[in-house]
C-alpha cells in the first residue's frame, strides 16, 4: 500500500471543461449539497475498501508565511487573492498502486456540478515520499 494526496483545485491545472468552469459560488444550494454528498459517497466507498485515510475542504482564504531572521516577525503575503491556483480541498488515500490512485481520482472527478452534470474536475495526484529523493 502507498499513500497519495488527491488535491482539488479552485483554479489552475489543465484547462477546465465547460462543465467545470462555472465557479461554485454560482451554483444553486441544492447543487452544492449534491456535490458534497457525492464527496461523502466517495469517502464512504473508500472506507469500505480500507483505502480512505483522511479528507478536508479548505477555505479560499489563507496566508503565505516565511521565516525572516531571528527576532523579526515572519513576512506574510496573502491571502492568495492574485494566485491562479487555490487548493479547495484534499483527500488522502492508501492504495495498492498508482493505477488505483488514478482510478480513485477519476471517481472523485466525476462529482456532479451545476444542473447535476459531471464537472470532470482535474484532480492532482501526489504520492507521498517514502524515502529521501536520490541525487545524482
Amino acid at each position: 500500500m502507498a499513500k497519495y494526496l488527491l488535491l482539488k483545485h479552485y483554479r489552475g491545472g489543465p484547462q477546465p471543461t465547460a462543465e467545470g468552469s462555472i465557479p461554485m459560488e454560482q451554483w444553486a444550494p441544492e447543487e452544492i449539497d449534491a456535490h458534497i454528498a457525492f464527496m461523502d459517497h466517495v469517502a464512504d466507498t473508500l472506507r469500505e475498501r480500507g483505502e480512505f485515510v483522511d479528507a478536508q475542504a479548505l477555505s479560499p482564504e489563507g496566508t503565505f508565511v516565511r521565516y525572516d531572521g531571528e527576532g523579526r516577525p515572519p513576512l506574510t503575503d496573502g491571502p492568495f487573492a492574485e494566485s491562479k491556483d487555490l487548493i479547495a480541498g484534499w483527500m488522502m488515500i492508501d492504495v495498492d498502486s498508482t493505477e488505483r490512485a488514478h482510478e480513485v481520482a477519476a471517481f472523485l472527478s466525476s462529482a456532479p456540478g451545476p444542473g447535476g452534470r459531471t464537472i470532470k474536475e482535474w484532480i492532482e495526484v501526489r504520492p507521498f515520499l517514502t524515502e529521501p529523493p536520490a541525487i545524482g
